[in-house]
C-alpha cells in the first residue's frame, strides 16, 4: 500500500519535497559515517568559495541560527578543519577560516555529494540531468533572491 496517490503526482511542489527529502536522507547517511552533518559541508562550502568569515556573518549567509554556527564551527574547529581567531580590533569577533584539512574534507564530501546525485538521478540522462539543475538553480534563484534575481555573481 505504498502507492502514492495521483493528485499528488500532479502537485510539483509534492514531488520536490518527496525528492528532496530522498535526496537529503542519501547525502545526510553519507556523511554520517563521516562523522558530519549537512551544515559542516555546507559550512566549510562557504569557506572555501567565498574565504574566511566572521561567525555572525556565515550565520547570516547560510541562514543559520547564530548559536547553532557555534556549535557547528566547534565541531568543525575539533575535527581540525577550520581555525578560529579572535579580531583584534573587536573581540567580540571571531572569524573561521578553513584549514588544508578542512579543504581536503570538503573535497571528500562534494564527492559523496555527487555519488548520492548521481544515484538519485540515475533514471535521466546526462542532459535531463543538466536540464533540472538549471531549472533548479532558476527557482532557487527565486526563492532566494526574489522574482526576476539571478544569484549574484552569476
Amino acid at each position: 500500500m505504498s502507492e502514492t496517490p495521483p493528485s499528488l503526482l500532479g502537485l510539483t511542489t509534492y514531488l520536490m519535497s518527496r525528492t528532496g527529502k530522498a535526496a537529503r536522507s542519501t547525502l545526510a547517511a553519507r556523511l554520517a559515517d563521516r562523522k558530519l552533518r549537512l551544515w559542516h559541508m555546507a559550512v566549510l562550502s562557504a569557506l572555501v568559495d567565498f574565504g574566511p568569515h566572521v561567525q555572525r556573518e556565515l550565520a547570516s549567509r547560510l541562514k543559520i541560527d547564530r548559536s547553532d554556527v557555534v556549535k557547528i564551527v566547534d565541531d568543525l574547529s575539533v575535527a581540525g578543519y577550520v581555525d578560529r581567531a579572535r579580531d583584534t580590533g573587536d573581540r567580540r569577533r571571531v572569524t573561521v577560516t578553513p584549514t588544508p584539512a578542512g579543504r581536503a574534507a570538503l573535497t571528500e564530501l562534494q564527492a559523496e555529494a555527487l555519488a548520492a546525485q548521481e544515484t538519485l538521478l540515475a533514471p535521466l540522462t546526462g542532459p535531463e540531468q543538466a536540464q533540472l539543475a538549471a531549472l533548479l538553480r532558476r527557482v532557487h534563484a527565486h526563492v532566494q533572491y526574489g522574482p526576476g534575481q539571478s544569484q549574484p555573481g552569476r
